[in-house]
C-alpha cells in the first residue's frame, strides 16, 4: 500500500524540522547500551533458527479457498458463498478457529470506525453514515450445519469446532454464505470510482478470511482497525465472479474460461498479448461504448485460480479499457501484464503506460531477487489511491508520469514483500513497507535509463525528520503510532536503513546475496523480525545487534562531533591528531575528509567498531602540510542530526 505522506516524501521533497540547533556538550553515548550482547532475548529454536532460516521443525497452517460471488451492480452488494480447506500442521490439536471479518469495519459499531479522528484521514471519516458488514448465513462443519458455533466479536469471528482438529495435518471444510454492501470508499483499500462509462469496484478483504495460527502468538487475532494490513495463511484459490455481462472482471489468477467472457476478437488479441513485449489493446477506449465489445448476454461468470497465494483480490466494470504483455522471466517462464483502467486515465502520459511499468517492475524485481511465481498482474486504476494484493493492484486512476510509475512499481513490489515473504503486517508493517521501498528506490534507478529516478541531495538531511525525537520506534505496529507518522516510520525509514546497510556499513554485493537469501529461506512462509536480522547477521558474519537497537527498536539519534585537531608536535609536516566524539546515542563508522591548503583531500574511514568501548576516539591523519578544513561525513551519507558540530577550519 502507498502512502499518501510518502508520496510527497518521494515526489515533492522532505519536509525537514532542524532538532538541535547547537552542538549537546555531554555526550549521551553509552557503548554497553548500543553494543551490549543481549539484543536478542531468546535462542534459536527447532521452529526458528539461530542462523535466520526456518527451523528444521518449522512449521504452518495452510487455508484453500473455492468462492462462488455475484455482484450486484443496482445496489452495489455482494452476495457469495465461500468453502474453506484447512489443514492444521501444528504440533497441538485445536478446538476452534478464528476467522478475520475485515468488512465489519464498515460498520457503525466497529472498533476502527471509533478510532478514526475528527481530522482527515485515509481510513474512513468519523462521520460517515455508510451502514456495511457482513451478514452471514448457512455455516457449516464438514458439511453439518452448526447455527450457533460462532461468536462475532467486531472484525473477528470464533467458530468452535465439534471435535478438536488433529495436530500434524488434520483437516476440516468450513463453508458459509456471506453478503455486504460495498463502500464508496473502503479504507483506500477497495471502493466504487464512477466514471462516464459506468462504475469501476475494486473489490478486497471481500471474503471471510482465516486467521493464522503460529508458533510465536498462537491465534493472530488483532482487529482490523485500518491502519495495520494483513497476515494470513497460503493455500489455493479457485473463485467464480457473476457480473453483468457488460462488465469485464479481472482478477489476479489464471483466467480458466476466457472463450466464454470474451468476445473473438478480444480472445484473439488476449492470445496475441501473452507473447507480445509491446503493449497490445485487447479493448480500446473507442470500443468500451459500443455494445459489440461484451458478450450478448444478461450476465457472465468469470472463473479464476491462483495457487499458493494468501489472498485474492478482483475489480469489475463496464468502463474497463484493456491492455497487456508478455513478462519474461529468468527461468524462460513467462507471465501477463495486463491494466484495466477507464477512458479518463487513458492520455497524457498516464495509464496507457501502466502495462509497460508493470511488466518492467516485475522483470527487475524476478530478475534481482526472486522470480515472479503468479500467471499474470493486474493493475487497476480505482480511487483506491495505491494497494496490493497477489497478482493485483489497485492505484489511483488520476496517477501519470513519475506518479503513476511509483505507485504501480510500489504495489507490484509488494508481490514480494508480504506476498511472497508472508510477514505478519498488521504487527510489522515495516517489514513488508519498508522493504518494499527500499526495492523500489533501486528498481526506480533502473527503469527506462533513469526517467523516474530522483536526486534527493544531502541524504542526512533526512534525518532531520526520520530520526525526530518525537518520532515512535520502527517496531512498533501502524496500530500505535500516531497516522502521520506512519509514511516516515513504516515506509521510508526502514528503506533508509536498509540503503545504509547496504551501502555505508556491509557492502551492496554482500547485501544483496543476504537479503536474497532471506527472501529465499522465507518464501511462502511466516518470518519474524528476528528471523530478518538474524539472517543478515548470518550470511554477512557482521554483528549489527547496534544497528536493529538504534534504527528499529529505539528511535536513537546520531551526533558525531570533531572536539580537537591539531598538529604533531605543532609541526604540520609531521601529521595531524584529530579527535571525533560521538555525543548522542547511535554509533556509526567514521568518515572525515582533511582538506590541505594546496588544495590536497586527505579521506580517513574508521569502523564503528571505535565506539564498541569509547564515547570519543583520537587518530592520525596522514597529512604533511597545514590543514585549512576537516569534515565528518563529506558525503552526506550518515543521519547525523547535528552537521554544524562536522566541521573544523583553520583559524
Amino acid at each position: 500500500m502507498i502512502y499518501k505522506p510518502f508520496r510527497y516524501l518521494l515526489y515533492l521533497g522532505l519536509a525537514a524540522t532542524p532538532l538541535l540547533s547547537q552542538a549537546q556538550q555531554k555526550s549521551q553515548y553509552n557503548y554497553s547500551e548500543a553494543f551490549g550482547p543481549n539484543f536478542y532475548t531468546e535462542n534459536g529454536t527447532t521452529y526458528r533458527s539461530a542462523s535466520g532460516k526456518p527451523g528444521p521443525a518449522y512449521w504452518q497452517n495452510s487455508a484453500s479457498y473455492s468462492i462462488k460471488a455475484k455482484l450486484n451492480d443496482q445496489q452495489d452488494q455482494i452476495k457469495g458463498s465461500v468453502q474453506i480447506t484447512y489443514t492444521n500442521n501444528s504440533p497441538e490439536d485445536l478446538d476452534f478457529i478464528w476467522f478475520q471479518l475485515d468488512q465489519n469495519l464498515f460498520n457503525n459499531d466497529s472498533r476502527g470506525q471509533a478510532t478514526i479522528p475528527l481530522s482527515d484521514s485515509r481510513y474512513g471519516s468519523s462521520s460517515n453514515s455508510f451502514e456495511g458488514g457482513y451478514q452471514l448465513n448457512n455455516l457449516a462443519i464438514d458439511g453439518k450445519s452448526l447455527a450457533t458455533a460462532y461468536t462475532i466479536t467486531d472484525t473477528r469471528m470464533r467458530v468452535d469446532l465439534p471435535n478438536p482438529l488433529k495436530a500434524k495435518g488434520g483437516k476440516t471444510t468450513i463453508s458459509m454464505d456471506f453478503q455486504f454492501s460495498i463502500p464508496e470508499y473502503g479504507a483506500d483499500r477497495t471502493g466504487i470510482l464512477n466514471t462516464s462509462n459506468g462504475k469501476i469496484y475494486a473489490i478486497a478483504q471481500w471474503y471471510p478470511r482465516v486467521c493464522v495460527f503460529d508458533d510465536i502468538l498462537g491465534w493472530n487475532t488483532h482487529p482490523y482497525t485500518g491502519p495495520g494490513e494483513f497476515y494470513l495463511e497460503f493455500g489455493d484459490y479457485n473463485i467464480e465472479i457473476t457480473a453483468p455481462a457488460n462488465h469485464i472482471v479481472v482478477s489476479g489468477g489464471e483466467l480458466l474460461n476466457p472463450d466464454e467472457v470474451w468476445t473473438p476478437e478480444q480472445l484473439k488479441r488476449y492470445n496475441a498479448a501473452k507473447s507480445s513485449d509491446e503493449t497490445l489493446l485487447i479493448r480500446s477506449a473507442a470500443e468500451v461504448a459500443n455494445k459489440s465489445s461484451r458478450p450478448d448476454k444478461k450476465e457472465l461468470t468469470w472463473k479464476y485460480r491462483l495457487d499458493n497465494a494468501h489472498d485474492v483480490a478482483w475489480a469489475s466494470s463496464p468502463a474497463f479499457i484493456i491492455d497487456a504483455a508478455k513478462i519474461n522471466l529468468p527461468s524462460g517462464k513467462t507471465s501477463l501484464a495486463m491494466s484495466a483502467y477507464p477512458k479518463e486515465s487513458n492520455g497524457g502520459n498516464a495509464w496507457e503506460r501502466s502495462t509497460e511499468y508493470t511488466k518492467a517492475a516485475i522483470e527487475h524485481y524476478s530478475k534481482k531477487w526472486f522470480e515472479y511465481p503468479y500467471p499474470i498482474a493486474v493493475n487497476v486504476a480505482s480511487n483506491v489511491g495505491g494497494m496490493e494484493y497477489p497478482a493485483l493492484s489497485f492505484c489511483g486512476h488520476k496517477a501519470k508520469a513519475a506518479n503513476l510509475w511509483g505507485v504501480t512499481d510500489h504495489e507490484f513490489g509488494h508481490n514480494w514483500f508480504p506476498m511472497i515473504v508472508g510477514s505478519n503486517e498488521r504487527l510489522h508493517g515495516w517489514m513488508d513497507e519498508g522493504f518494499n521501498t527500499f526495492i523500489n528506490d533501486i528498481s526506480t534507478e533502473a527503469f527506462n535509463k533513469g526517467e523516474y529516478a530522483m536526486k534527493y541531495g544531502k541524504k542526512n538531511a533526512l534525518a532531520l525528520t526520520l530520526f525526530n525525537p518525537t518520532l515512535e520506534p520502527v517496531v512498533n505496529s501502524p496500530q500505535t503510532m500516531k497516522e502521520r507518522n506512519i509514511g516516515y516510520l513504516v515506509y521510508y525509514k526502514p528503506a533508509y536503513a536498509l540503503h545504509l546497510l547496504r551501502d555505508e556499513i556491509i557492502g551492496r554485493d554482500r547485501f544483496d546475496k543476504a537479503f536474497r537469501k532471506y527472501i529465499e529461506h522465507w518464501a511462502y512462509k511466516h518470518p519474524a523480525p528476528n528471523d530478518f536480522f538474524r539472517t543478515i547477521e548470518n550470511e554477512t558474519g557482521e554483528n549489527l545487534n547496534w544497528f536493529w537497537r538504534g534504527l528499529f527498536q529505539n528511535n536513537w539519534q546520531m551526533d558525531q562531533a570533531i572536539t580537537e585537531v591539531r598538529y604533531i608536535e605543532l609541526n604540520p609536516e609531521k601529521g595531524a591528531i584529530v579527535t571525533v566524539e560521538n555525543l548522542d546515542k547511535l554509533p556509526m563508522p567514521v568518515e572525515i575528509e582533511a582538506t590541505t591548503v594546496s588544495g590536497k583531500k586527505i579521506t580517513v574511514k574508521l569502523p564503528v567498531e571505535i565506539w564498541e568501548r569509547n564515547n570519543k576516539w583520537t587518530f592520525k591523519l596522514p597529512s604533511t602540510e597545514q590543514l585549512t578544513e576537516v569534515r565528518l561525513d563529506p558525503r552526506s551519507v550518515f543521519p547525523d542530526i547535528n552537521p554544524d558540530n562536522n566541521i573544523w577550519r583553520s583559524k
